[in-house]
């Protein structure tokens, strides 16, 4: 029997503020180039890689506090949501100024917004997060952060099933078509030695991206789940490599899942400001699909 859900209770949480400081160290930086194969700069006074807060600031659940699926239990800055399945669904960056190495970064993170829809796969109750970052005391970025959480009945095949994607779009589509190739593309692998090294930089213990006979078994996915903000953080830092200048504006949005151990390739194409980015594995649909505005 599924668990009610008290949307006037949990919209209580709206308003409720989380900040935390963290040095953004040049070793932090080195182990991001290791884990994504990339030769940024290390040095202090340099600008950070895109997208690196996401290793930053992050709670220190102890781990006798975590549930059964790894993520921390709810209750304390996010609502105390009684679904199961937690997903990132998306979000949209704003770029201030870069996050410079060496410098103390800090995040004041807003809970805005509670809301519940009726999806093919069951309740979906969306909650929406701003992060106000800054760098040195200096205005740096904000980002709007988009979770779902989600029925665990009436699953989408494995196949189609979305992971950290936007369950009613991806659910709606029942056969997705194979995304196109970009104008631009790289290929880059996504073995599980990368997908357990960004789940420690992150300090993210959801089991999905490293704990195969879980996702396999419980989850019922085909393999381990590429995580949604590193598929983020290679469109935006594809798409400053190929400007070769980072962007004022980044958005995403996740579509279905994409699988570890497989190629994924990352794609982008023209548009009048930017690009517009999407990651698909060989012959498969689109996973995320995102924009980089200049």
């Amino acid at each position: 029997m599924s668990e009610a859900l008290d949307l006037d209770h949990l919209r209580r949480w709206i308003g409720r503020q989380e900040q935390a400081f963290e040095l953004l160290t040049p070793t932090l930086v080195a182990r991001l180039n290791a884990t994504l194969d990339r030769e940024d700069p290390t040095d202090e006074g340099a600008e950070a890689p895109l997208l690196i807060h996401h290793c930053l600031c992050q709670p220190t659940t102890p781990t006798a506090s975590l549930g059964p699926d790894g993520h921390p239990e709810r209750g304390d800055f996010l609502p105390p949501v009684p679904l199961p399945r937690r997903m990132w669904a998306g979000g949209a960056l704003t770029f201030h100024a870069p996050l410079l190495i060496g410098e103390t970064i800090s995040r004041r993170s807003v809970v805005e917004d509670v809301t519940l829809k009726e999806g093919r796969s069951g309740r979906l109750c969306f909650v929406t997060v701003t992060h106000h970052l800054e760098s040195g005391g200096r205005k740096a970025l904000t980002e709007r952060q988009d979770i779902v959480y989600r029925d665990p009945a009436n699953l989408a095949p494995a196949s189609q099933s979305p992971a950290n994607a936007a369950p009613v779009k991806a659910l709606a589509a029942r056969t997705p078509q194979p995304a196109d190739a970009g104008e631009h593309q790289r290929i880059v692998t996504t073995p599980a030695a990368r997908l357990f090294r960004y789940s420690a930089l992150t300090f993210n213990s959801h089991r999905i991206h490293y704990d195969a006979p879980y996702v396999t078994d419980v989850e019922g996915y085909p393999g381990l789940v590429v995580h949604g903000p590193l598929q983020a953080m290679l469109l935006v830092q594809y798409a400053a490599d190929l400007r070769q200048e980072r962007p004022a504006r980044f958005s995403f949005r996740s579509l279905s899942p994409a699988f570890g151990d497989r190629s994924l390739a990352v794609n982008a194409r023209s548009t009048d400001n930017g690009f517009d980015l999407w990651t698909a594995e060989p012959g498969g649909p689109v996973a995320m699909e995102a924009r980089a505005e200049w």
